[in-house]
């Protein structure tokens, strides 16, 4: 469960926009004001926002979906690959290669190459080259490995992607867009969060920040991967029972199928963002993805 105070917000700079001349007006809604020329972020919408956004992460996460985070600017690169380890999921934060998700077979054809290349080293192929063509196969080797790392065991397209800064990611928001990947995104005072299916505001530049927001969807993660276990422990252990023609009984305050029924009830829309303001708008429907392969 997502335990966030405005204060935290506050103190890790999430409500500094840019300066207002960079604004982009289809983000006056999660303004607060402007002071010292610089758009200050409503927090209570920021707040409202990230709140929901940790339930769609952790509703994904917990029916097993392909989840992807994404942010390769230089201060916050590291932020992106520690939490997508941390939470076991799949990251780019160096350099997003064009057709990473268009062209998704090439990408993996890329994959099987550097894990052939690995291999040779591995297991000593490259000792019959020569010296050059081992410094060469090296280079390729690891040139492959900066880009790739974070998606080389990525057999599918991902159900969901969490990007940083939509603006400097433009490439990879065109393609999430083209095959219709759901996207929640960080957004500044500077981007158009109709480009994104749930837009969360904050700073996108300040590495406290993004390190709030990212710990933050990394937790959901981990919160629905757990709560994804044990559903899948109490569907079988529910099978077994109904074989033997034993009855499922409730365990502790509420029963694990109670929890099932209350999350399949939960999985619909979350409370619409128009409904925590007058000035909030309307977004498309932040819907959990399908399980199935995009």
């Amino acid at each position: 469960m997502l335990n966030f105070s405005m204060e935290q917000l506050l103190e890790a700079g999430v409500h500094f926009g840019h300066q207002k001349s960079r604004w982009n007006p289809k983000m006056r809604p999660y303004i607060f004001g402007i002071r010292n020329g610089i758009h200050i972020i409503d927090l209570r919408k920021t707040l409202a926002q990230l709140q929901e956004g940790y339930e769609i992460m952790r509703k994904n996460s917990s029916r097993g979906n392909v989840i992807l985070f994404v942010g390769t600017k230089r201060q916050i690169k590291d932020i992106i690959a520690e939490e997508a380890k941390r939470a076991d999921v799949f990251w780019v934060s160096e350099r997003w290669l064009g057709g990473t998700l268009t062209n998704f077979r090439t990408i993996r054809q890329s994959v099987q190459k550097l894990k052939q290349i690995e291999k040779m080293f591995e297991d000593g192929t490259v000792e019959q080259l020569t010296k050059k063509e081992r410094n060469i196969l090296a280079t390729r080797r690891d040139k492959l490995n900066n880009v790739l790392e974070g998606i080389r065991e990525m057999e599918r397209l991902p159900d969901v992607m969490y990007i940083v800064d939509t603006v400097h990611e433009k490439t990879a928001v065109a393609e999430a867009r083209k095959l219709g990947i759901y996207i929640i995104g960080l957004v500044d005072t500077n981007s158009d969060p109709d480009n994104v299916d749930f837009p969360i505001p904050g700073n996108d530049d300040a590495i406290k920040s993004v390190k709030l927001i990212t710990t933050a969807l990394a937790d959901a993660v981990l919160d629905g991967r757990t709560a994804g276990q044990l559903g899948s422990s109490f569907k079988k252990r529910k099978t077994q029972q109904e074989s033997a023609g034993e009855t499922v009984e409730a365990v502790g305050d509420t029963s694990e199928q109670s929890e099932e029924e209350s999350e399949q009830e939960s999985s619909g829309q979350p409370e619409s963002p128009s409904e925590q303001g007058d000035e909030t708008p309307q977004q498309k429907s932040p819907d959990t993805p399908d399980e199935e392969s995009q």
